[in-house]
């Protein structure tokens, strides 16, 4: 009997539960819990780490798990390897539902780094308005610029301030809006953005404000990671899992 476990926390992983949720097909969603009230699915949930590599194995054995969808955040790196070697382990079958990473035109002015080490040394000079969308874990690297007043746009409220010089929070959930973004670039007069390149449509309205506005955007180039089954679409995925089944 089939009974497949999603891996979480994107917007693609959603709409693959509602999918497969539809078409009545075992399944348990998982999140890492980074998030405070997180998306609620028309599936079984659990939130939280496996364990490494070993505990998640553990755990796709003790649920019998038949198949493996690692729908997490192109940047959740450790898990994307956690999933690789688990698979691995228990021999059964992972595919990875990825977003397209986003690329410039040729009307964008975008900077591009390879680690927020490098984003943080990209922000060098003046003082600016500089929106960070790159979620709450590596703010603390921006200390180093104290120059700057950072907008902070995240999912939830923070238990505690971050250790910036200048700052301002807006809390906020995607899918976002060019106007909404445009609205929130004006009145928060920003002048750069520094963002990772996660791809997709919920967020990439901040980079058609951007272009629209003229402002510099600092990207985070995607981490490398090793060879696996990709596909970019819900029913790619589904047709995986009938031609598996």
């Amino acid at each position: 009997m089939i009974n497949v476990l999603i891996l979480g926390g994107t917007s693609e992983a959603s709409a693959l539960a509602c999918a497969v949720s539809q078409r009545g097909i075992p399944a348990i969603f998982s999140y890492a819990g980074r998030v405070k009230t997180p998306k609620t699915q028309p599936l079984p949930t659990r939130v939280g780490g496996f364990g490494g590599a070993d505990g998640l194995a553990a755990f796709i054995t003790q649920q019998r798990i038949t198949h493996i969808i690692d729908a997490t955040h192109p940047f959740a790196t450790q898990m994307s390897y956690n999933v690789l070697a688990a698979a691995q382990q228990t021999g059964v079958p992972a595919i990875a539902l990825t977003r397209p990473a986003w690329a410039p035109t040729a009307h964008d002015d975008w900077q591009s780094v390879a680690s927020i080490e490098d984003a943080v040394s990209a922000l060098e000079g003046p003082p600016q308005r500089v929106l960070l969308a790159i979620g709450r874990m590596h703010l603390a690297a921006f200390a180093a610029q104290p120059q700057h007043h950072y907008v902070l746009r995240l999912v939830d409220e923070p238990t505690a301030p971050p250790p910036l010089a200048h700052f301002t929070t807006t809390v906020d959930r995607g899918p976002f809006t060019l106007e909404g973004d445009l609205a929130l670039f004006k009145t928060q007069r920003i002048e750069r953005i520094v963002c990772k390149n996660a791809g997709g449509e919920g967020a990439v309205s901040k980079l058609d404000a951007a272009r629209a506005l003229g402002v510099l955007v600092v990207m985070i180039d995607r981490p490398a990671l090793p060879a696996r089954h990709e596909v970019h679409s819900v029913d790619q995925v589904l047709a995986w899992l009938n031609d598996r089944s």
